[in-house]
């Protein structure tokens, strides 16, 4: 361990900083958060007397005590400046050396590669009549109809919701719906290694190519593969369709059909989109997104998107051509998929440069005929930027802090033997410069302490458990109800069956939950009761389900009483003045599944992974607005899979300056959880602590021996409020 002191310049600022090199430079940072309020990922760190960047823990230990923090955001010119100052001679220097090589390569090529151009129109001409078919009415209306378009929506709002934009513009929901269409794609449609047998259903081996029949060939299936069942001895079909209307009712395939039928998706949504083939074997597919102004990567295979590096630096592939393939032309986007270009050109052998563009050209006149000149200038306008964008990307840096996963599609031996398995150890995205982020939990506490009258009823007014848990059941289901309804108008009603007198007595003790979720009750005809959208219903959206899952751990606490008395429900003891809406910080993180402000959000659906905290982690809540609480209670939640990855020891840590220093509140060991979504509830000994930040280093997991990973379903923060009191003591106002 080592302590250091640092005087911090800010503006007109100056700030003294002390920093423990145990903690780690994004702990640093972490603390610059708390005095500036510039968060960590908006930092530029510089060392006072050179104005040399501060990056990592190392650059600490050589660098005087003096710093100098600037904001990128505000200073953006700035760091434009410095940036072209400070390394225009590297630049020029690694640029000549870079067009050097290049120069060498397609010298090379010219002794080793011919005008070959018919191989490579053969390879690119059928895929230029496929996507020719995504413009017809009929496919793209047939494709709309298998998608639940509403639901997508309402998972874009929620997500762009989850972020603090809860007013997204149109450009923004178009970006989120395409990647909830992407999602949605991947759990949706099925690989094929061997196909089942269609007989017995039983595993199948394949025994070479058949001829199609009349009925497979009118869906473009030229190939047909045959399998033999194990079992029964019957062989199975297996035609690959290029029509992509047939793999709508196949819903099957590999990555031909696969980007074929995800590609007429984003075309029946209005996406500009590209089928992109990769003639190391391979296909997949680029959108337009106005959001980022630019053409970005999505792969229905994987499920991952705007990561184009994934196929150079996760699958290890050699790659040669990567073509993209629209309805107004062929582009070459190898560039976009290379940070290598000098090693692809040395494989670029089938046919010479000029051709390729003379080719690429020619197609592109082609499929431009008839064009409107303002359509004519806005394409070409768009293909300058786009040659312009991909000569830069050659020169960027790789995100080091991005680990790309092998091939996940294909069964393993297959990956393998292709050489896409990667390293083996890592099977997603994951990133180990987790930025701060806020949470967007407000909701999550509403709802807790919205609970707390209809619990308190419960034990005033129910004649025993069972009564208890059939209303809250109840209640459940006219929840489901109003979830199945369309999101932007929910609605449902509550019959005379399931208005009993015990529940309409309960009822007004809804009325703080029904606010929580922005629900509004109305007495309808018949004595029925309407529950329906009061305001925004992302908020609904948003909040529907924490309330699921808390009825769910209700009826669970419920049914392990013996009695029902006031000392009997031992879930909502603890569930009162749950902090929310701080900023997070943490080790890593999976994406973009597993951020790390999933462990607050309050659902069962989410989770905070770390790809490498089996053997240690952490994770840091600073709380809004600096305000100082004391910690009373936390509660953890184990997640949906893997027991192996559960927290096993852990300690609690707070801070009463924003995270420079920490103090031990409580330490585990040995914990273990029995199911998956099972909370524990662990009291803070070491009270009367005033901490704004709070930090869980995790030390250990169940089973470090057989995972690098750590995970957890959720964190709950409890502090305490004077005057307060427990269930036992309190009647709701």
């Amino acid at each position: 361990m080592v302590a250091r002191t640092f005087v911090v310049h800010h503006g007109g600022s100056v700030f003294d900083l002390d920093y423990d090199t145990d903690d780690g430079f994004e702990v640093l940072k972490f603390q610059l958060f708390s005095l500036t309020s510039i968060p960590p990922d908006q930092q530029k760190i510089l060392g006072s007397d050179d104005n040399r960047t501060v990056s990592d823990d190392s650059d600490l230990e050589w660098i005087s005590k003096k710093l100098r923090l600037v904001s990128i955001d505000e200073d953006e010119k700035a760091k434009e400046m410095e940036k072209s100052v400070a390394d225009l001679a590297t630049s020029d220097e690694e640029l000549a050396r870079m067009l050097q090589v290049e120069e060498e390569a397609l010298m090379m090529q010219q002794f080793v590669t011919s005008e070959n151009r018919e191989q490579v129109e053969q390879r690119i001409r059928p895929y230029v009549d496929q996507v020719l078919m995504y413009e017809d009415p009929h496919r793209q209306e047939a494709a709309r109809k298998t998608v639940p378009a509403d639901k997508l929506e309402e998972k874009a709002m929620v997500a762009l919701a989850r972020e603090g934009n809860c007013k997204p513009a149109k450009d923004e929901l178009d970006h989120a719906f395409l990647l909830q269409l992407l999602f949605w794609f991947k759990q949706s449609f099925r690989w094929v290694n061997a196909p089942p047998c269609d007989s017995c259903n039983n595993d199948t081996i394949n025994q070479g190519m058949g001829v199609a029949n009349h009925s497979e060939s009118l869906y473009g299936a030229s190939r047909v593969e045959l399998y033999r069942c194990k079992s029964c001895s019957n062989v199975t079909r297996f035609p690959r369709y290029n029509d992509a209307l047939k793999l709508l009712e196949t819903r099957k395939g590999r990555c031909g059909e696969w980007a074929n039928c995800f590609t007429l998706y984003c075309r029946a949504f209005g996406y500009e989109s590209r089928l992109i083939l990769d003639f190391t074997d391979h296909v997949w597919t680029e959108c337009f997104s106005p959001y980022l102004g630019r053409w970005m990567h999505l792969d229905p295979c994987e499920g991952i998107y705007d990561n184009p590096l994934l196929y150079e630096k996760g699958w290890n592939k050699n790659l040669n051509y990567v073509i993209a393939v629209a309805r107004d032309g062929v582009y070459d986007v190898t560039k976009r998929y290379t940070r290598k270009w000098h090693e692809v050109l040395s494989r670029r052998v089938i046919t010479t440069e000029p051709a390729l563009a003379s080719i690429i050209s020619d197609i592109a006149k082609e499929r431009r005929k008839g064009f409107s000149t303002e359509m004519l200038l806005k394409l070409d306008e768009r293909d300058k930027s786009e040659v312009e964008q991909l000569e830069r990307n050659l020169f960027s840096e790789d995100d080091a802090s991005i680990s790309l996963p092998g091939r996940q599609s294909g069964d393993k031996e297959w990956r393998i033997s292709r050489s896409e398995f990667g390293s083996g150890d890592q099977y997603s995205l994951s990133s180990s410069a987790c930025p701060g982020r806020k949470c967007v939990d407000e909701h999550v506490t509403k709802i807790y302490d919205a609970f707390f009258p209809v619990i308190y009823q419960l034990v005033e007014q129910a004649s025993d458990i069972s009564s208890a848990s059939k209303l809250i059941e109840t209640f459940k289901r006219i929840l489901v109800s109003l979830k199945n309804s369309p999101f932007k108008t929910r609605r449902t009603t509550i019959n005379a069956v399931l208005a009993t007198p015990f529940f309409s007595k309960m009822l007004p003790s809804f009325g703080q939950l029904f606010d929580a979720l922005s629900l509004k009750s109305e007495l309808g005809v018949d004595g029925a009761i309407d529950i329906f959208i009061a305001s925004d219903p992302v908020k609904t959206s948003l909040a529907l389900p924490v309330v699921f899952h808390a009825l769910d751990d209700i009826i669970l606490n419920l049914n392990g009483c013996d009695k029902l008395t006031k000392e009997s429900p031992s879930w909502p003891l603890l569930k009162l003045n749950r902090i929310c809406s701080g900023f997070v910080l943490a080790s890593g993180e999976e994406l973009p599944f597993g951020l790390a402000t999933s462990a607050f959000d309050g659902t069962r659906m989410s989770k905070w992974e770390e790809p490498n905290g089996a053997t240690g982690c952490w994770i840091i809540y600073k709380v809004s607005d600096n305000r100082m609480h004391e910690l009373v209670a936390y509660e953890l939640m184990s997640a949906n899979d893997a027991p192996e990855r559960d927290p096993m020891d852990w300690i609690l840590e707070g801070s009463e300056d924003g995270g420079s220093s920490w103090h031990i509140l409580d330490k585990q060991t040995s914990q273990k959880f029995h199911r998956r979504f099972q909370r524990k509830t662990f009291e803070v000994k070491s009270q009367s602590f005033l901490a704004n930040a709070f930090r869980f280093r995790f030390l250990a997991v169940r089973d470090g021996k057989s995972t690098s990973r750590f995970q957890i379903g959720s964190i709950d923060l409890y502090m305490r409020t004077d005057g307060v009191p427990s269930i036992k003591q309190q009647k709701p106002a």
